[in-house]
C-alpha cells in the first residue's frame, strides 16, 4: 500500500485583505501539517482574494501576491510539505490566473489555467489570458523578492504535473473541471494519481449536485484521486463561495466540508491508498489503450516522497454518503453566512430591517435570525475569531458572558413596522411578533402624518389633490399616492438606521436590508427607491415560490411560528386603502402569478428566449391550461412590464445571487434599460402564430 495524506481547505478570503488572507492560508497549512499531510491545496487566487475584479488589472495586486509568497515561503510552513497556493502571476509581459507550488521554502512550478470562466457571474478573461501551450513548459524569472528568499532565478512556468519519488500530482482550476476536455482526463492518461483543484465557486441554489456529480466524474471514469478546495464567505461582492471542499478517490466522496460555516479556516483531510487507483486503472483495458497511444504531459522531477514511510499506520478513508442541503436549509444558511460576513468586514453596528409582516420582509428578518444563531453557536463553540466579532459587534465588554442568539440579535438587530392608515391589524401583529421571537428591537411607527405633508406639499404647488382610485382618482394619481408612501418608508428606514444606535446609546450606524425577491425584481413590481432601496438584499436572488417554503419550513426549524401565519396570508403592499369590496393583492396588481413569474424568469434567461421564441415553448407547455391567444397575452404583458421596468434593475440593491435567472444589471444579466416597450415586430409576429393556433 501507497498511503498519503491529503488536505484541502474552505478559506474565507476577502478581496485585497492581503494580511488577513495570508494568515488564513498559513493556518491552513499549519493544521494540514498538525494533521499529518504531506500536500495541501488552497481555492483559486486565495493570496488576493478571488473577488478583486479590475484590482487585477493594478500592478499592486500581483506585486503583492508575490510579497504574501515570499512571506510564507521565508518561514517554516511549507517544510516538508507541498503546498499549492492560487495566485496571478505575469509570465512574459501577460497576467495569467496560476497555481504556484511550493516545496520546503522552493517553487516547484507555476501552473497557469487554461480555460477561464467568462460567463454568467464571471469576467476572468477581462483580467487573464489563458495559457494557450497545452503540455508545454517555459522558464520564468523570479521577482527579486523570492530570489532572496529561496534562491532560485527561474522555475518551470506552464502545463505540467510534478513526478515524486513515490507518486504523481497534477492540478487544474476551477472552471477546467466544467469543460468537456478537462485537463484532469489528459494527466489521468499520463498516469497522474492525485489531480487538485483549487477553485473560486458560488452558491446558487440547487448547484451543489451538479459540482458533486462532476467531482466524482472525474476519477469515476478515469480513477484517481481529486481533491477539490474552494472559497468560503462574502469576499466583498454579491456572491457568497460555498466551500464544500472534498476528497474523492475512483469516483467516491471520501471526505467532505460544510458548504456553509462562519468558521474562516477548514481544512478536510484524508488518507489515501495509491495502490488503489493503480489497481482501478489497471482493470480498465479501454483506458491502458489510450494511455499507451497519448502524448505524456511533461512531469517535473521532485526528490520528495508523498508516501511517509510509516504510511503502513494509516488507514485509508472509506467512502462516504455525500451532505446535501435542501433548498429550504440553503436560504437559511447561505445567505445568512453571507450577511455576517458582509457585517463584521463593513463596520456596521447591525442591521435595520422595515419588518412589513409579508412574506418577504418576514424571510429576510428569519435569515438575519439565523446569522445571529449561527454566530454565537460558532463562538460558543470555542471559535475565536467568531468570539472577537461578536464582541465587537455587539460591544459587548471581554467580562461579559458571550450572548444568546435572540440577546445578540436585541443589540444588532432593529426592525421598524412603518404603518399607514392602508396597513391592516394582521399585518401589524404579525411584524412584531416576529420582531420578539427573534429578538429584535422593534418599533412600531405610522408614517400618516410625513405622507399627508408630502401631499400637502404637492397640493400647495399645483392646487390639486390626487385621490385613490378607490375613492374615484385616476390610475396616475392612484399610483403615485402609492409611490409617496414608499419613498418615504426608504427615507425613514435611512433616518432611523443612521440614528437609532445614538438613541440607544450605542456607536456606529445600522445597515438597512431590502426585501424585494427576484420576481418582482424581473417583473419591476416595485417603487424606484423605495424600500426595495437599501444597503444589500438577502433575498433580492430568490424567487417567491422559494421563500413562501422557506417560510414553512423555519417556522419550525429556526423556531419562529410567526412565519407559519405570514406564509398563509395573501401577498399585499398594503398601500392603497382597504374597502369592504376591494382588497389590494400583489398578483392581481401585477396582472399575473408569482409562479408563472418564475416560469418567464427561467425561459427568458436560462433557456435564453425572446419573446416569439418563449410564446411556441408555452404554447405547448400550456396548453391544457390556457387557448393560444390567452398565452399570446400572458407573453406579451410580461414582456411589456419588464421591458418597461428594466430601467429599475440599474439601481437594484446589491443583493445575494442564488438564482440563474437574476435581472441583476451590475453583472449577471446584462441588457439594455431602454426598449421599444411595444416589441411590434415580436408581438404582431407572436399574434400570427397564436391565430394559426387556434
Amino acid at each position: 500500500m501507497r498511503v498519503t495524506c491529503l488536505a484541502t481547505c474552505a478559506l474565507n478570503q476577502w478581496a485585497l485583505d492581503f494580511e488577513g488572507n495570508l494568515a488564513r492560508v498559513k493556518s491552513s497549512i499549519s493544521i494540514a501539517k498538525r494533521r499529518g499531510a504531506r500536500y495541501r491545496v488552497g481555492p483559486e487566487l486565495e493570496l488576493p482574494g478571488y473577488g478583486c475584479e479590475d484590482h487585477f488589472l493594478e500592478l499592486d495586486t500581483t506585486e503583492h501576491s508575490w510579497e504574501c509568497l515570499a512571506d510564507l515561503l521565508n518561514g517554516d510552513e511549507t517544510d516538508e510539505i507541498v503546498c499549492d497556493v492560487g495566485m496571478p502571476v505575469i509570465h512574459g509581459g501577460v497576467r495569467y490566473n496560476c497555481r504556484v507550488f511550493v516545496l520546503n521554502r522552493k517553487i516547484l512550478l507555476i501552473r497557469p489555467k487554461l480555460c477561464l470562466a467568462n460567463d454568467g457571474n464571471y469576467r476572468e478573461t477581462r483580467w487573464f489570458t489563458a495559457w494557450q501551450h497545452q503540455k508545454k513548459i517555459e522558464d520564468h524569472q523570479l521577482p527579486p523578492a523570492i530570489v532572496a528568499v529561496t534562491g532560485q532565478s527561474c522555475v518551470p512556468f506552464g502545463d505540467a504535473a510534478l513526478e515524486f519519488l513515490d507518486a504523481s500530482l497534477g492540478s487544474e482550476t476551477c472552471e477546467e473541471l466544467f469543460t468537456p476536455a478537462a485537463p484532469h482526463i489528459q494527466m489521468a492518461l499520463s498516469g497522474v494519481e492525485v489531480i487538485s483543484n483549487g477553485s473560486g465557486s458560488h452558491h446558487q441554489l440547487r448547484k451543489l449536485n451538479t459540482r458533486m456529480d462532476l467531482i466524482r466524474s472525474a476519477t469515476g471514469k478515469c480513477g484517481g484521486v481529486y481533491m477539490y478546495a474552494n472559497q468560503r464567505g462574502c469576499d466583498g461582492g454579491r456572491l457568497y463561495y460555498d466551500g464544500c471542499a472534498c476528497i474523492a478517490v475512483n469516483g467516491e466522496i471520501v471526505a467532505q466540508g460544510e458548504q456553509f460555516a462562519i468558521q474562516e479556516v477548514e481544512v478536510v483531510i484524508a488518507n489515501v491508498d495509491l495502490d488503489a487507483v493503480v489497481g482501478f486503472r489497471g482493470a480498465f483495458q479501454s483506458m491502458a489503450v489510450q494511455a499507451s497511444a497519448g502524448d505524456k504531459y511533461p512531469m517535473i522531477h521532485v526528490p520528495f516522497r508523498l508516501c511517509p514511510n510509516d504510511n503502513v499506520s494509516r488507514i485509508p478513508h472509506s467512502p462516504c454518503d455525500i451532505r446535501y442541503h435542501s433548498p429550504q436549509e440553503e436560504i437559511a444558511l447561505g445567505p445568512a453566512c453571507w450577511l455576517w460576513d458582509y457585517l463584521r468586514r463593513s463596520g456596521a453596528s447591525g442591521y435595520l430591517l422595515p419588518l412589513s409582516g409579508g412574506a418577504d420582509s418576514s424571510s429576510t428578518a428569519a435569515i438575519v435570525g439565523s446569522m445571529c444563531q449561527l454566530a454565537t453557536a460558532a463562538a460558543v463553540s470555542g471559535d475565536e475569531v467568531a468570539v472577537a466579532d461578536v464582541r465587537r459587534i455587539a460591544q459587548i465588554d471581554e467580562n461579559d458572558p458571550l450572548p444568546c442568539a435572540k440577546e445578540l440579535a436585541h443589540l444588532l438587530f432593529q426592525t421598524v413596522y412603518l404603518g399607514s392608515e392602508n396597513s391592516s391589524a394582521a399585518t401589524r401583529s404579525r411584524s412584531s411578533a416576529l420582531a420578539a421571537e427573534i429578538g429584535a428591537s422593534h418599533l412600531d411607527v405610522r408614517i400618516d402624518t410625513v405622507v399627508a405633508a408630502v401631499v400637502a406639499f404637492f397640493t400647495s404647488v399645483t392646487q390639486k389633490t390626487p385621490k385613490f382610485r378607490v375613492d374615484g382618482g385616476s390610475n396616475v394619481e392612484n399610483l403615485a399616492l402609492q409611490n409617496i408612501q414608499a419613498r418615504i418608508r426608504m427615507v425613514l428606514s435611512f433616518v432611523l438606521a443612521q440614528l437609532m444606535p445614538w438613541v440607544r446609546g450605542r456607536s456606529g450606524f445600522l445597515l438597512v436590508l431590502g426585501s424585494a425577491n427576484v420576481d418582482e425584481g424581473l417583473r419591476g413590481y416595485m417603487t424606484k427607491y423605495d424600500c426595495s432601496s437599501a444597503d444589500i438584499n438577502p433575498i433580492g436572488g430568490i424567487s417567491k415560490g422559494d421563500l413562501r417554503s422557506f417560510l414553512r419550513w423555519a417556522a419550525d426549524r429556526l423556531g419562529y411560528p410567526t412565519l407559519a401565519e405570514v406564509e398563509e396570508a395573501p401577498p399585499t403592499a398594503e398601500l392603497e386603502p382597504i374597502r369592504d369590496d376591494y382588497v389590494q393583492t400583489d398578483e392581481e396588481d401585477m396582472g399575473m402569478t408569482y409562479e408563472e413569474l418564475g416560469v418567464y424568469g427561467r425561459l427568458r434567461k436560462i433557456s435564453r428566449l425572446g419573446p416569439v421564441e418563449m410564446f411556441k415553448r408555452l404554447l405547448h407547455e400550456w396548453r391544457d391550461r390556457a387557448s393560444p391567444t390567452e398565452i399570446a397575452a400572458k407573453v406579451k404583458s410580461f414582456f411589456y412590464h419588464y421591458s418597461c421596468n428594466r430601467h429599475k434593475m440599474t439601481t437594484l440593491t446589491p443583493s445575494y445571487h442564488a438564482e440563474n435567472y437574476s435581472p441583476e444589471d451590475n453583472r449577471f444579466d446584462l441588457r439594455p434599460f431602454l426598449y421599444n416597450v411595444r416589441w411590434p415586430f415580436q408581438f404582431r409576429k407572436i399574434d400570427q402564430l397564436a391565430g394559426a393556433a387556434e
